[in-house]
């Protein structure tokens, strides 16, 4: 019994670790969007996404969905004290700019925005010509 509220009590410790800067990491799919809230080091303080808040089949890909995500992400790292965020946006979803207009208006200070979607700069090895 000791050694679970002493489990209990270090998991707590962590989440009252506070924080003035976080980083809010947006992916988008065309099937979800995944919201991810770190810290400066990369240790992931919150996350959420369109199917963990119930949304279900193509409903996940809708641009509410992503806001109510990120809305949800967001509402989590603010218990840990983020204030300054940087927002880093990946993929080529609906949800993008629902996202970005929730981060805005949630009241969290923005101080950079980057687009990391990767992009391939000389794709994959052509195919063989045909022969006939």
């Amino acid at each position: 019994m000791t050694e679970k509220t002493t489990i209990a009590a270090k998991k707590a410790k962590k989440k009252t670790i506070s924080m003035e800067t976080g980083r809010i990491y947006v992916s988008t799919t065309f099937n979800n969007t995944i919201v991810t809230v770190t810290n400066e080091k990369g240790d992931t303080v919150a996350w959420s996404s369109s199917g963990n808040m119930g949304f279900k089949g193509t409903r996940k890909s809708t641009p509410y969905a992503a806001t109510s995500a990120v809305e949800a992400a967001i509402k989590k790292a603010r218990d840990t004290g983020v204030k300054i965020v940087e927002v880093f946006i990946k993929g080529p979803g609906v949800g993008r700019d629902a996202a970005l207009r929730a981060i805005r208006n949630s009241g969290l200070s923005v101080a950079m925005i980057a687009d990391i979607t990767p992009i391939p700069h000389n794709g994959p090895r052509m195919k063989k010509k045909r022969r006939v």
